[in-house]
């Protein structure tokens, strides 16, 4: 049997579902972009040459790390062999909620506060709730500085969208 009477090995959309939470968001590559909530839609057309589409939903208009994000997608579908196609979506708005518990925990787990209401930001390091915004804006427009006064250690937590 020769290559060209073997039939083209179809692409499963969970499959790429799968290769996309192997890709880290830029900005914050402790979680990726399936843990931040930014996947929205994945299509996989049935012919072996049709492109892997993927639709993003950006954590904010403007986010100027899109293009980043895009191309990141595009390496980690590459091993399907499809042309990808990545175009960012605001046909559902990005909200924190959209941030899977895993994500949460990654955030934590590197020194980053989840997503919540300002009072109800807990410290990262020791988990106290005696902490206070240092700064509404952080090193990007998703985050913020805060200081907490049991531990002393600063740290930066994600806005609540």
């Amino acid at each position: 049997m020769t290559a060209s009477t073997l039939a083209a090995v179809p692409v499963l959309e969970t499959e790429v579902r799968a290769a996309l939470a192997g890709v880290p968001d830029p900005e914050l590559p402790v979680v990726s972009v399936v843990d931040l909530g930014m996947v929205h839609a994945v299509e996989v057309g049935p012919a072996d040459g049709d492109p892997i589409r993927v639709e993003i939903l950006p954590t904010f208009l403007g986010c100027p790390a899109q293009a980043i994000i895009g191309a990141a997608i595009r390496d980690g579908l590459a091993g399907f062999g499809r042309p990808v196609v990545v175009t960012s979506t605001m046909a559902v708005p990005w909200s924190t909620d959209r941030i899977t518990p895993a994500g949460r925990a990654a955030l934590t787990a590197a020194g980053i506060a989840p997503a919540a209401a300002t009072e109800d930001v807990r410290c990262p390091w020791c988990a106290s709730a005696r902490v206070v915004m240092d700064n509404a804006f952080g090193p990007t427009p998703c985050r913020s500085l805060f200081y907490c006064r049991d531990c002393r250690q600063p740290f930066e937590a994600m806005k609540p969208v």
